[in-house]
């Protein structure tokens, strides 16, 4: 027979209960904020480069790919994310400012990204850094999170920038892709600078990959590691994913371990 436990007999914890370790984690509520996520695109010569040899893809036809990726699965996730772009040549420039939710604008703003057919050699993110600080504040004031992802594509030129420290108003993720360490480029100095420059400006945890290998998989694989919000992240050094597609045997039987260990006879 079931009976209804009254207020005064629900107030005195059993002493079974009381003794209840607390749980280990906890997560504190706290509001999820839609994105508003700039994308900058370096459109060096570099960025004509293929991704592998005797393949026709470009790194650039691989960033396109994977931008694309990025947006039609963040508004499957929450269709309320906005998007802008902007492209990094010397300095950094707007593509398309206003911020929007549509496929199309964004489908628009792909195809308008172009290489340049000569190096730029300086590439200086200063003006990232103030476009970015501009429209977060004003993205803080609609109640949104405001993120920059920049794609890097040059293997010698290290970014440059002037920026206070006592900054932090978005958040930075960086996918570096470059040629192969050798004698005529440098890019773990480069990453270095990189990563310098997200530790320099990003409110959360900040991502930053990088490939060497020119597969389109690896960068499509980093992309839709960056589709995690910055609230909810871990520190990088922690991801623990994507896991190992490794194929694994099937557990023996006893059965199958006592024939294993049974000695052959000889014929």
């Amino acid at each position: 027979m079931l009976m209804e436990v009254g207020p005064a007999t629900a107030a005195i914890p059993s002493q079974s209960t009381a003794a209840v370790a607390p749980p280990r984690y906890s997560l504190p509520p706290c509001r999820f904020y839609s994105e508003d996520v700039l994308f900058c695109v370096d459109v060096d010569v570099e960025s004509k480069a293929e991704m592998a040899k005797g393949r026709a893809i470009t790194r650039l036809d691989a960033i396109k790919q994977a931008l694309l990726l990025f947006v039609h699965t963040k508004l499957s996730m929450n269709p309320d994310h906005r998007f802008a772009f902007s492209i990094l040549a010397q300095s950094v420039s707007w593509l398309r400012k206003e911020f929007s939710s549509e496929v199309d604008s964004a489908l628009s703003a792909v195809r308008a990204i172009t290489a340049a057919d000569s190096s730029y050699g300086l590439a200086d993110i200063t003006q990232l850094f103030r476009i970015a600080a501009h429209e977060a504040k004003k993205s803080r004031a609609q109640g949104r999170l405001f993120r920059v992802i920049l794609i890097y594509c040059r293997s010698s030129a290290c970014p440059q920038h002037q920026w206070p420290v006592s900054q932090k108003l978005f958040t930075m993720d960086v996918i570096y892709l470059h040629d192969k360490p050798s004698s005529e480029n440098c890019p773990q100095k480069v990453y270095d600078a990189l990563v310098d420059a997200l530790e320099h400006v990003s409110e959360y945890e900040g991502y930053i990959f990088e490939s060497g290998q020119g597969l389109t998989r690896v960068l499509f694989r980093q992309m839709c590691m960056l589709l995690s919000h910055p609230q909810q992240r871990c520190v990088q050094d922690d991801l623990d994913f994507p896991k190992s597609l490794v194929r694994k045997s099937p557990p023996q039987t006893d059965a199958a371990v006592s024939e294993e260990s049974m000695p052959v006879s000889s014929q």
